[in-house]
Formats: structure tokens, sequence, C-alpha cells
């Protein structure tokens, strides 16, 4: 269910949201099954404007059915591939961070998250060209840190395409993805390059505190910040990266957070872990360990190569691992 907010179509302002609150409508769904006239009247609205605004929520959000050819056109003249920087990640992505999809890191605290996060951020800005939206909920990013990425100076022209909000709500997260949806992200279209990534570090910080208990509308949130992530994606073609906490299993297995309807949000995960440390360079080694994807086949086992930046094995009969040293070191002591 969506929640109505203001600016999600044309005439739906803030004080007609308030009048629909008070009508008890707060959801699509609320207002496009009950009676507009009755409604008009609760709210003192001129009947054939919320007919009209009731039209334009159903086109946005009824779904129409297209061909299985246009459908195969489309993600063909659509769909691209950014690089994250990183070789050895890019191909237990099968070539990199695809647009139109959500891609999630999980793993537990220091294993990488936002390291890995903040090197996407620099190589699409910097190497790319092109703007990205980083959505920090946890206020671990800062400009000190991006700039200790990239080992050249980084332009001034790289920092100002990435475009940080800092966040620490699910309410404030939703009002900030509707606001960019709303624009079609040309708000955040500045410094020559159009927006190609959306980064939210993390999406369980803002929603795991509002799961469980008897706490719920945090499940309905849930839904919501996936559907309008989905949405972003697929309409303005654009890579989303989230990441997300990590809870154990019955059995003791390290597994993703946020429960099973959450795991079928993403169409790639990667568990990354904390390894050993490298005495050699003082940084500490990460595992990644692809456990689902639409494209790579998860029993298939990768051949050893030598190095210190490239060393891939299988460690469970159906999970494919990757053990890398990141080319852009971010030394963790």
């Amino acid at each position: 269910m969506v929640v109505l907010r203001e600016g999600m179509c044309p005439g739906l302002d803030e004080d007609l949201v308030r009048g629909l609150r008070a009508a008890d409508i707060k959801t699509v769904e609320d207002l496009v099954s009950s009676d507009i006239e009755e409604v008009a009247q609760k709210c003192s609205v001129s009947y054939k404007a919320l007919f009209a605004i009731r039209r334009v929520l159903l086109a946005q959000h009824t779904a129409f059915p297209v061909s299985g050819a246009d459908l195969y056109e489309e993600l063909l003249s659509s769909t691209a591939i950014l690089s994250t920087g990183n070789p050895s990640l890019d191909k237990l992505l099968d070539s990199g961070l695809y647009t139109g999809e959500i891609t999630e890191l999980s793993g537990g605290p220091g294993s990488g998250k936002s390291q890995v996060c903040f090197g996407v951020a620099v190589h699409i800005s910097y190497q790319l060209k092109q703007s990205v939206i980083y959505i920090d909920t946890t206020g671990g990013l800062s400009a000190s840190r991006l700039l200790q990425i990239q080992t050249l100076c980084l332009q001034m022209a790289a920092l100002q395409r990435i475009h940080i909000y800092r966040l620490f709500d699910v309410f404030s997260l939703l009002d900030c993805l509707y606001g960019l949806r709303s624009s079609g992200l040309q708000q955040a279209s500045v410094g020559g390059g159009s927006v190609k990534a959306v980064i939210v570090d993390s999406v369980s910080a803002v929603i795991s505190p509002l799961l469980g208990g008897k706490q719920n509308e945090g499940m309905s949130l849930m839904i919501q910040v996936a559907g309008v992530l989905k949405t972003m994606a697929k309409d303005f073609n654009v890579a989303a990266l989230v990441t997300n906490h990590v809870t154990r299993s019955a059995g003791g297995e390290v597994q993703p957070g946020l429960g099973a309807s959450w795991s079928h949000i993403p169409r790639t995960r990667i568990l990354l872990e904390r390894t050993e440390r490298s005495i050699a360079s003082y940084c500490s080694r990460r595992s990644a360990t692809l456990i689902k994807s639409s494209r790579q086949v998860l029993q298939a086992a990768l051949t050893c190569t030598s190095g210190l930046t490239e060393c891939y094995k299988v460690r469970h009969k159906d999970k494919l691992k990757r053990s890398w040293m990141p080319e852009i070191e971010l030394a963790v002591t």
C-alpha cells in the first residue's frame, strides 16, 4: 500500500492530503476504492478535481500488460552495466552493476559494505563522469573518506557529481525517494552527467527498528521503500545499490537481515565478510559470497589465480565465494 503524499500527482497538495487523512483515507488504495463524491463532500473539494487525481493515481499505480517481445526490446535498449571500479567484484557481479535493478551488499560491522559503496560512488563520478545519489542513513560518509579512496586528487567536478543525503528514519527516506522520483532525478543531474546510480547505505538501519513485535507498519514501510527503489531503477535507468545487516539462522549460518519478504527485492545479493588481516599491507582481506543472482550460476567453480588481487574458490557447494583485496585500497587498521 502506497501512502498518499504531497506532490505524488498534480493537484495533490498538502491541504488536500491533510483533509483526506482526516477522512481516514491514507493510501492510494483507500482513495481509488472510495466513493469520490462522498469524499469530495467530506474534504470540501471539487468532485472533478478529486476525480482527476484518482485517474492519475490509477494510471501511475496500475500494471499494464506488455508483450514479451516489447519487454525484451526495452531491456536491450535501456540496460547499462556500470563497473564498480574493482575487477574482482565486477566479475562476481557478471561485469558490474546493472541499471534497472537493485543490488544488495550485506555484512556485519567492519565487513566493508560502506567502503564498497564509497568506491562505487567515486568510480562512477570520477571515471564514468556520471552523477550518483548517495543516501547515508548511518552518518558514516564524509568528503575526507571519499578523498581517501582515490589515490589521485579528485577533481572538484567529480565531487559535485556525488549528491549526498543524510537521513536517519524511514519517513525521511521515503520523502527523499518520492521527491527524487517526482522530479525525474533532474535536481541531481548536475556537474555534466546524468544520474546513473542510487546508493542507500544502509536500508536496514532505518527499517529494522520498525520490524518485529507489535509494530505492524514496519512491513508496509519496507515494501514502500522497495517499491519506490524498483520504480526509480526501472523508469530512470539507474542502478540501485543498498546495504543490509546480517543475522544468524536457526542453524547458526550468517544470512542477510530484513527477513524473507525483503529477500525477493534485490536481483543480486552479495554477502561480505572479514577474513584474515594482511600483515604486509596492514589491510584486512574481505570475502564476497554471491548468494543470489538472476544471471550467475551459483554452483559453478572459478579457477584459482595467483596474486593478491584475485583469488577465487568455492567454500560451499551452493555458494560461489570470491576473496578479493580491493584495488582501491582502504586502510582498515
